[in-house]
């Protein structure tokens, strides 16, 4: 009788390594690991080598990059997600789509199992299970590392005595998680927030003190939201961010520090590298500043933080968000034009824009000759404006006062 088959995501890592040894012997069923190329910068063949040779029946690669870029990262880009106001979303946006891919393959293969590497604690368990069970609530989900509740040095231990190979070591514990969009490390010593993150904590940017002397000015072009071209050449998302990557950790851009809460109500410290993500999250942002009115603006900021928090929280396949993206790609369709981004010591500023819809009009904001800001019925909308407050003021605030007081504020105390 043939044994059941389970897809697990293998990102050749500690956990996946060990998970493929741990699930033959628990649950006496064949693995099949899946690894997509969503930018890891690892050695792709290596990882299905490493795959079999750990136990996999059989190891599925895929290059999913352009689809990650063209259907993840650059909808939230349009967007403006940006997770409590720093983390781009890096590694919650690859989840969706390996989660789609996984249960795609398992219905190829007659699979009646997915599997994971997550942790019990972290935000990732969530982002996988929900989206298996949203898109295919049949298959059975195992998560080696939840149901062991082993420590990671327990892992290692395993591993060793398996002869499994693994990049993680007792005195370098980080756990690592690497896309395009952005490379995520938590773990070890940077569970400590008052400790700065060792320097041995970042592979792609330079530290901004060791950075260029020589500013760099980069001009991107965007259309619809979506960038399209770098420097006045025309590109593809991939090689866009592969280069965006590449000069802004040159020049220490892209480092994010943050204590984060998670899903599962805990709070995580995490270190991020993103040169791409802040460098294209600001010019997309000013980009709007341009074209977009003052009421667009203003309800687009609470459409990202939901939005960030759904991507966030692993309801990526909900109807809410489907809805939500509805209104971004209306939002976003004057969002065209050309931003230039000086990056000098760790640092991204906007030093130009430009559009052909742009809602900003010379003649009307000039104090210089030229100027047609219609003055004189400025007083008269002063007193429009300010009518409700003078009418409360009169009616509420100044009876029996001399005068309106400052509002009241709470004195520390004694």
């Amino acid at each position: 009788m043939a044994r059941e088959k389970v897809i697990l995501a293998y990102s050749g890592g500690l956990d996946t390594s060990v998970a493929v040894k741990w699930i033959k012997e628990t649950y006496n069923m064949d693995v099949i690991t899946y690894t997509c190329d969503l930018g890891q910068e690892r050695d792709l063949a290596g990882i299905k080598e490493k795959a079999l040779k750990t136990g996999a029946v059989e190891a599925i690669v895929e290059d999913v990059r352009n689809m990650f870029v063209d259907y993840f990262v650059w909808p939230s880009l349009m967007t403006g997600c940006m997770y409590e106001g720093k983390y781009p979303l890096a590694t919650a946006l690859g989840r969706p789509l390996i989660a789609w891919r996984m249960t795609e393959i398992a219905k190829e293969h007659g699979a009646h199992a997915v599997a994971h590497g997550c942790t019990g604690k972290g935000n990732d368990q969530v982002r996988f299970d929900v989206s298996f069970q949203t898109l295919a609530p049949r298959l059975k989900i195992i998560a080696p590392v939840r149901e062991w509740r082993w420590t990671r040095t327990e892992e290692i231990e395993y591993a060793e005595k398996h002869g499994i190979k693994v990049e993680a070591t007792k005195k370098s514990i980080y756990s690592t998680d690497v896309n395009l969009w952005g490379r995520s490390v938590e773990a070890g010593v940077l569970e400590d927030p008052w400790l700065p993150p060792p320097a041995d904590a970042y592979q792609w940017t330079v530290a901004p003190e060791d950075a260029p002397n020589q500013s760099v000015e980069i001009e991107i072009e965007f259309e619809q939201g979506r960038p399209i071209a770098l420097n006045g050449e025309k590109m593809d998302g991939v090689a866009l961010i592969e280069y965006i990557n590449k000069v802004g950790g040159e020049h220490g851009v892209g480092r994010i520090d943050h204590v984060e809460n998670r899903l599962v109500g805990i709070k995580s410290r995490e270190v991020y590298e993103a040169p791409a993500a802040v460098i294209l999250h600001l010019a997309h942002r000013e980009l709007e500043n341009l074209t977009l009115s003052r009421q667009s603006m203003r309800f687009k900021t609470y459409v990202a933080q939901t939005v960030s928090d759904i991507i966030y929280d692993g309801l990526w396949y909900s109807s809410f968000h489907q809805d939500l993206m509805g209104f971004v790609e209306k939002n976003q369709r004057y969002v065209s034009g050309h931003v230039r981004v000086k990056l000098f010591k760790g640092a991204a500023t906007v030093t130009g824009m430009k559009s052909e819809h742009s809602l900003y009009n010379k003649d009307l904001a000039t104090y210089e000759e030229g100027d047609q800001f219609p003055h004189d019925t400025a007083i008269g909308f002063i007193r429009i404006h300010g009518l409700a407050q003078q009418t409360q003021a009169r009616q509420q605030l100044l009876k029996g006062e001399p005068t309106v007081r400052p509002a009241r504020i709470v004195p520390p105390s004694e």
